[in-house]
């Protein structure tokens, strides 16, 4: 891959929307509750990337395990279908800045940090 680094950023669904976050894609598997679609100001919802209910449950965003659930992720992010959803961000990052969308009350140790993370090497 060349061109550069990408601009990859990670903000909570309920966060208003800003003049610079360009492209907006919601990576969660569930829709955030309580938001509209008009409010979510979204240009894309990318399900497939998100991580399997069982990694999810078994997360449940606990931070002493964001290392073993990023490395179990990434692992997942392998799977045909995953990996095809992986190649699409990777294609809107090279377009410009994206902005990946996240219901996560802790959206730094989110799938979503996951996903900016490996966007942005």
């Amino acid at each position: 891959m060349g061109g550069g680094k990408h601009d990859v950023r990670v903000r909570r669904a309920y966060d208003e929307q800003t003049a610079d976050d360009g492209a907006r894609v919601l990576v969660d598997r569930l829709w955030p509750r309580g938001i509209s679609k008009e409010r979510a100001h979204l240009d894309g919802w990318c399900k497939e990337v998100s991580p399997s209910t069982e990694l999810r449950k078994w997360y449940a965003h606990d931070p002493d395990r964001f290392a073993e659930f990023t490395s179990r992720y990434e692992v997942e992010l392998d799977e045909p279908e995953r990996a095809e959803a992986l190649r699409h961000l990777r294609e809107l990052a090279g377009q410009g800045t994206l902005t990946l969308i996240t219901a996560s009350k802790w959206a730094d140790i989110s799938e979503a940090a996951v996903l900016a993370g490996l966007l942005n090497r």
